[in-house]
Protein backbone atom coordinates (compact mmCIF):
# COMPACT_ATOMS: atom_id res chain seq x y z
CA UNK A 1 0.00 0.00 0.00
CA UNK A 2 2.85 1.99 0.58
CA UNK A 3 3.14 2.83 -3.43
CA UNK A 4 -0.23 3.86 -3.29
CA UNK A 5 -0.41 6.33 -0.67
CA UNK A 6 2.61 7.56 -2.45
CA UNK A 7 1.45 8.43 -5.17
CA UNK A 8 -1.82 10.02 -3.75
CA UNK A 9 0.40 11.96 -1.67
CA UNK A 10 2.08 13.33 -5.36
CA UNK A 11 -0.95 14.16 -7.06
CA UNK A 12 -2.84 15.71 -4.40
CA UNK A 13 0.12 18.05 -4.26
CA UNK A 14 0.19 18.71 -7.98
CA UNK A 15 -3.01 19.71 -8.31
CA UNK A 16 -4.00 22.31 -5.03
CA UNK A 17 -2.77 25.14 -6.96
CA UNK A 18 -6.13 25.02 -9.04
CA UNK A 19 -8.28 27.77 -8.04
CA UNK A 20 -11.04 27.87 -5.50
CA UNK A 21 -14.07 26.14 -6.57
CA UNK A 22 -16.01 23.20 -6.05
CA UNK A 23 -14.97 21.03 -2.64
CA UNK A 24 -12.29 18.51 -3.35
CA UNK A 25 -13.33 15.21 -5.15
CA UNK A 26 -12.18 12.14 -3.61
CA UNK A 27 -11.04 9.25 -6.39
CA UNK A 28 -9.93 5.86 -6.11
CA UNK A 29 -8.47 4.89 -9.36
CA UNK A 30 -6.66 1.85 -10.70
CA UNK A 31 -2.88 2.06 -11.51
CA UNK A 32 -3.67 1.30 -15.50
CA UNK A 33 -5.87 4.81 -15.95
CA UNK A 34 -3.48 6.81 -13.55
CA UNK A 35 -1.26 8.32 -16.62
CA UNK A 36 -3.83 9.45 -18.44
CA UNK A 37 -6.67 10.35 -15.76
CA UNK A 38 -3.61 12.78 -14.09
CA UNK A 39 -3.31 14.52 -17.24
CA UNK A 40 -7.09 15.26 -17.66
CA UNK A 41 -7.41 16.42 -13.94
CA UNK A 42 -4.91 18.97 -14.84
CA UNK A 43 -6.78 20.31 -17.44
CA UNK A 44 -10.34 19.95 -16.06
CA UNK A 45 -8.62 21.36 -12.82
CA UNK A 46 -7.46 24.45 -14.38
CA UNK A 47 -10.42 25.01 -16.36
CA UNK A 48 -13.34 24.71 -13.38
CA UNK A 49 -10.87 24.90 -10.19
CA UNK A 50 -12.13 21.41 -9.08
CA UNK A 51 -9.52 19.83 -7.32
CA UNK A 52 -8.91 16.21 -6.70
CA UNK A 53 -7.55 14.01 -4.02
CA UNK A 54 -6.07 10.74 -6.20
CA UNK A 55 -5.90 7.26 -3.81
CA UNK A 56 -4.38 4.65 -7.21
CA UNK A 57 -3.24 1.20 -6.86
CA UNK A 58 -3.42 -2.20 -8.37
CA UNK A 59 -7.43 -4.10 -8.31
CA UNK A 60 -6.21 -5.92 -5.32
CA UNK A 61 -5.45 -3.04 -3.27
CA UNK A 62 -8.01 -1.31 -4.11
CA UNK A 63 -10.22 -4.31 -3.81
CA UNK A 64 -9.16 -3.68 0.38
CA UNK A 65 -9.40 0.09 0.25
CA UNK A 66 -13.00 0.05 -1.29
CA UNK A 67 -14.20 -2.80 1.17
CA UNK A 68 -13.11 -0.73 4.19
CA UNK A 69 -15.25 2.21 2.79
CA UNK A 70 -12.42 4.47 2.61
CA UNK A 71 -14.39 7.38 2.05
CA UNK A 72 -14.54 8.45 -1.74
CA UNK A 73 -16.81 10.46 -4.53
CA UNK A 74 -15.54 8.23 -7.44
CA UNK A 75 -14.36 5.51 -8.41
CA UNK A 76 -12.43 4.06 -11.48
CA UNK A 77 -11.60 0.50 -11.38
CA UNK A 78 -11.64 -2.74 -13.96
CA UNK A 79 -15.15 -4.08 -15.23
CA UNK A 80 -14.64 -7.15 -12.95
CA UNK A 81 -13.92 -5.35 -9.83
CA UNK A 82 -16.89 -2.74 -10.95
CA UNK A 83 -19.60 -5.68 -11.00
CA UNK A 84 -18.14 -6.88 -7.97
CA UNK A 85 -18.85 -3.77 -6.01
CA UNK A 86 -22.09 -3.12 -7.95
CA UNK A 87 -23.68 -6.70 -6.26
CA UNK A 88 -22.38 -4.48 -2.63
CA UNK A 89 -25.50 -2.17 -3.40
CA UNK A 90 -22.70 0.52 -2.43
CA UNK A 91 -23.01 2.36 -5.87
CA UNK A 92 -25.69 4.91 -6.81
CA UNK A 93 -27.89 2.95 -9.60
CA UNK A 94 -27.17 4.55 -13.38
CA UNK A 95 -24.03 5.99 -12.51
CA UNK A 96 -21.44 3.38 -13.94
CA UNK A 97 -20.02 4.57 -17.61
CA UNK A 98 -17.14 2.07 -19.52
CA UNK A 99 -14.30 4.42 -19.93
CA UNK A 100 -11.99 2.40 -22.57
CA UNK A 101 -10.37 -1.14 -22.65
CA UNK A 102 -6.71 -2.15 -23.04
CA UNK A 103 -4.82 -4.59 -24.01
CA UNK A 104 -1.45 -6.39 -22.74
CA UNK A 105 1.76 -5.39 -24.58
CA UNK A 106 5.56 -6.06 -24.68
CA UNK A 107 8.10 -3.43 -23.85
CA UNK A 108 11.56 -2.87 -24.31
CA UNK A 109 14.51 0.08 -23.40
CA UNK A 110 14.04 2.80 -26.00
CA UNK A 111 16.72 1.92 -28.30
CA UNK A 112 16.80 -1.97 -27.61
CA UNK A 113 16.12 -4.46 -30.07
CA UNK A 114 12.96 -5.31 -30.36
CA UNK A 115 11.94 -9.00 -30.27
CA UNK A 116 9.05 -10.33 -32.48
CA UNK A 117 5.88 -10.91 -30.43
CA UNK A 118 3.57 -11.34 -33.19
CA UNK A 119 2.33 -14.95 -32.57
CA UNK A 120 2.62 -17.09 -29.57
CA UNK A 121 5.36 -19.10 -31.09
CA UNK A 122 7.49 -15.64 -31.11
CA UNK A 123 6.13 -14.33 -27.96
CA UNK A 124 6.94 -17.83 -26.38
CA UNK A 125 10.53 -17.35 -27.97
CA UNK A 126 11.54 -14.11 -27.22
CA UNK A 127 10.56 -14.55 -23.04
CA UNK A 128 12.85 -17.51 -23.18
CA UNK A 129 15.23 -15.64 -24.89
CA UNK A 130 15.40 -12.48 -22.64
CA UNK A 131 17.87 -11.59 -19.63
CA UNK A 132 14.96 -10.96 -17.29
CA UNK A 133 11.77 -10.21 -17.58
CA UNK A 134 9.29 -7.63 -15.88
CA UNK A 135 6.10 -7.68 -14.69
CA UNK A 136 3.48 -6.95 -12.07
CA UNK A 137 3.75 -9.51 -8.98
CA UNK A 138 0.56 -11.63 -9.08
CA UNK A 139 0.27 -11.26 -4.90
CA UNK A 140 0.33 -7.29 -5.82
CA UNK A 141 -3.43 -8.34 -7.37
CA UNK A 142 -2.64 -6.94 -10.27
CA UNK A 143 -4.68 -7.51 -13.29
CA UNK A 144 -2.02 -8.24 -15.65
CA UNK A 145 0.15 -9.68 -14.05
CA UNK A 146 -2.13 -12.44 -12.64
CA UNK A 147 -3.26 -12.82 -16.67
CA UNK A 148 0.26 -13.62 -17.96
CA UNK A 149 0.84 -16.21 -14.70
CA UNK A 150 -2.08 -18.17 -16.52
CA UNK A 151 -0.27 -17.38 -20.20
CA UNK A 152 2.77 -18.57 -19.08
CA UNK A 153 1.09 -21.75 -18.19
CA UNK A 154 -0.20 -22.64 -20.89
CA UNK A 155 2.54 -22.25 -23.15
CA UNK A 156 4.84 -24.18 -20.91
CA UNK A 157 7.54 -21.65 -20.04
CA UNK A 158 5.85 -20.56 -16.56
CA UNK A 159 9.05 -21.62 -14.42
CA UNK A 160 11.56 -20.91 -16.88
CA UNK A 161 10.20 -17.33 -16.71
CA UNK A 162 9.64 -17.07 -12.79
CA UNK A 163 13.37 -17.43 -12.52
CA UNK A 164 14.25 -14.57 -14.60
CA UNK A 165 11.34 -12.67 -13.01
CA UNK A 166 11.75 -8.81 -12.21
CA UNK A 167 8.53 -8.57 -9.74
CA UNK A 168 6.92 -5.14 -9.52
CA UNK A 169 4.00 -3.26 -7.90
CA UNK A 170 2.47 -2.21 -11.26
CA UNK A 171 2.24 -2.07 -14.73
CA UNK A 172 4.11 1.39 -14.60
CA UNK A 173 7.09 0.40 -12.30
CA UNK A 174 7.30 -2.74 -15.10
CA UNK A 175 7.93 -0.47 -17.51
CA UNK A 176 10.17 1.77 -15.04
CA UNK A 177 12.29 -1.46 -14.31
CA UNK A 178 12.68 -1.92 -18.17
CA UNK A 179 14.04 1.36 -18.21
CA UNK A 180 16.32 1.02 -15.77
CA UNK A 181 18.41 -1.89 -17.17
CA UNK A 182 16.69 -3.79 -14.38
CA UNK A 183 14.27 -5.64 -16.72
CA UNK A 184 15.16 -6.56 -20.58
CA UNK A 185 11.69 -6.92 -21.44
CA UNK A 186 8.36 -6.24 -19.47
CA UNK A 187 4.66 -7.29 -19.76
CA UNK A 188 1.77 -5.21 -18.51
CA UNK A 189 -0.57 -2.64 -20.10
CA UNK A 190 -0.44 -0.88 -23.28
CA UNK A 191 -1.40 2.19 -21.35
CA UNK A 192 1.71 1.81 -18.49
CA UNK A 193 3.59 1.24 -21.39
CA UNK A 194 3.18 4.74 -23.45
CA UNK A 195 3.12 6.39 -20.00
CA UNK A 196 6.39 5.84 -19.63
CA UNK A 197 9.12 8.22 -21.23
CA UNK A 198 11.88 5.97 -22.36
CA UNK A 199 9.58 2.60 -22.28
CA UNK A 200 9.23 1.40 -26.19
CA UNK A 201 5.96 -0.51 -27.42
CA UNK A 202 7.15 -3.63 -29.40
CA UNK A 203 3.41 -4.35 -29.79
CA UNK A 204 0.40 -6.12 -28.51
CA UNK A 205 0.52 -10.13 -27.10
CA UNK A 206 -0.30 -11.96 -30.30
CA UNK A 207 -4.56 -11.99 -30.65
CA UNK A 208 -4.68 -15.80 -29.28
CA UNK A 209 -3.00 -14.71 -26.13
CA UNK A 210 -4.51 -11.14 -26.05
CA UNK A 211 -6.86 -9.97 -22.87
CA UNK A 212 -8.70 -6.80 -22.91
CA UNK A 213 -9.57 -5.48 -19.63
CA UNK A 214 -12.38 -2.76 -19.78
CA UNK A 215 -12.04 0.05 -16.80
CA UNK A 216 -15.25 1.53 -15.81
CA UNK A 217 -16.50 4.60 -13.40
CA UNK A 218 -19.36 4.83 -11.02
CA UNK A 219 -20.20 6.81 -7.81
CA UNK A 220 -20.72 5.34 -4.20
CA UNK A 221 -23.77 6.13 -2.67
CA UNK A 222 -21.67 7.65 0.07
CA UNK A 223 -20.57 10.33 -2.07
CA UNK A 224 -20.55 13.79 -0.51
CA UNK A 225 -19.80 14.96 -4.02
CA UNK A 226 -22.16 13.37 -6.32
CA UNK A 227 -22.90 15.97 -9.07
CA UNK A 228 -18.98 17.10 -9.06
CA UNK A 229 -18.77 13.63 -9.58
CA UNK A 230 -20.98 13.37 -12.48
CA UNK A 231 -19.59 16.33 -14.26
CA UNK A 232 -16.10 14.80 -14.07
CA UNK A 233 -17.42 11.16 -15.45
CA UNK A 234 -18.76 14.18 -18.53
CA UNK A 235 -15.76 15.38 -19.12
CA UNK A 236 -14.21 11.58 -19.00
CA UNK A 237 -16.18 9.99 -21.64
CA UNK A 238 -16.89 13.36 -23.73
CA UNK A 239 -15.77 13.41 -27.70
CA UNK A 240 -13.50 16.14 -26.55
CA UNK A 241 -11.40 12.97 -24.72
CA UNK A 242 -11.55 10.25 -26.98
CA UNK A 243 -8.48 11.09 -29.19
CA UNK A 244 -6.75 11.26 -25.95
CA UNK A 245 -7.86 7.67 -24.56
CA UNK A 246 -6.60 6.29 -28.11
CA UNK A 247 -3.26 8.18 -27.87
CA UNK A 248 -2.88 6.45 -23.93
CA UNK A 249 -3.27 3.07 -25.65
CA UNK A 250 -7.11 2.29 -25.17
CA UNK A 251 -10.18 1.41 -27.32
CA UNK A 252 -13.51 1.90 -27.31
CA UNK A 253 -14.96 -0.19 -24.74
CA UNK A 254 -17.23 -3.14 -26.34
Amino acid sequence: MTRLFAFLAATTCALVTAEAGARELKVISAGAVRGLIASMIEDYSHRTGQTFDFTVGTTGQLRVVIESDWPTDLVIVSGPLMTEIEKTSKLVPGSRADLGRVGIGVTVKDGAAAPDVSTPEAFKAALVAARSVAYTSPTAGGTSGLYLMGVLDRLGIADAVKKKSVLTGGGKETAEAVVSGEAEIGVTFISEIVAVKGARLVGPLPAPLQDYTVYTTAIPKTSTEPESARAFIAHLTSEAMAVRWKAAGFEPPK
